[in-house]
This record gives C-alpha cells, structure tokens and sequence, in this order.
C-alpha cells in the first residue's frame, strides 16, 4: 500500500479490516446481506467511527477518488444506471462523514442503513434502426 499524506491522519491506527468493513457496509447499502449491521452494529457504529476525526474536504474528496477507482479495480458492474447510483451515493455519504466528524457534531443516531437502487436490468444502448429495418 502505498502512503498518503492527505488520508494518513484520518486512517492512522484504523482496524486493518475497515476495506472489508466499508465493502460490507456499500455491500447493505446497495441491497445485499446486512452483514455491517449484523457484525458491526448499522448506522450507529458507522457514525461512532466518524466522530471527531475532523476529516477536511480536501480528504474526503481524494477516499472519493480512490473508492471509485477501487470500484473499477474490484469489477462493480460497470453500467451507467449503477455507477450513477453508486457515485452519488458515495458523495452524499462522505459529505455526512464530514458533517458527522466536525468538533461537536452529535449526530442522531437511530437512522436505519440507507438504502440505494438503480434501474435494474442494467442500461444497454439500443441498436440503431436503420432504413433496412424500419
């Protein structure tokens, strides 16, 4: 792995198993097993997580960046109705995670795991009708 000076400060002494805890948090997210609620506790163990570490918006934008990239790398489908799904929802999480971990931020806690959709079955660009077939 290599160092990042922006993130090292927000991911120092991070249980080494937080890429498998925030694939299985997207993983309830986007419709899978509960299994971050299950194992970790649901949306009130991720904002415990969050709190006061003071993340910037300069860090938060480049865990974005390297989230998507991470989604190509792993092979999450790749069709523009999911990735839309997933990109937004990947923004509008981390712009909680900054609110949530702000000097004084108290959060509630009670919220249930948000829930994302998409067009299902994925896009697919239709074939051109041609005078042939009209």
């Amino acid at each position: 792995m290599l160092a990042d000076d922006l993130l090292e400060p927000v991911f120092r002494d991070m249980d080494p198993g937080h890429p498998r805890h925030v694939a299985d948090w997207l993983g309830e997210v986007f419709g899978g097993p509960a299994r971050y609620s299950g194992t970790r506790g649901g949306h009130a163990h991720m904002i415990s997580r969050h709190q006061g570490r003071g993340i910037t918006e300069p860090q938060r934008r480049r865990w974005v960046s390297l989230l998507m990239d991470a989604a190509d790398e792993t092979g999450l489908p790749a069709d523009p109705e999911f990735r839309a799904a997933f990109a937004g929802y990947v923004e509008w999480g981390s712009r909680l995670a900054v609110v949530f971990s702000a000097p004084g931020a108290a959060p509630a806690t009670d919220e249930p795991v948000p829930r994302r959709d998409w067009a299902v079955p994925p896009w697919a660009p239709q074939p051109k009708k041609t005078s042939a077939s009209s």
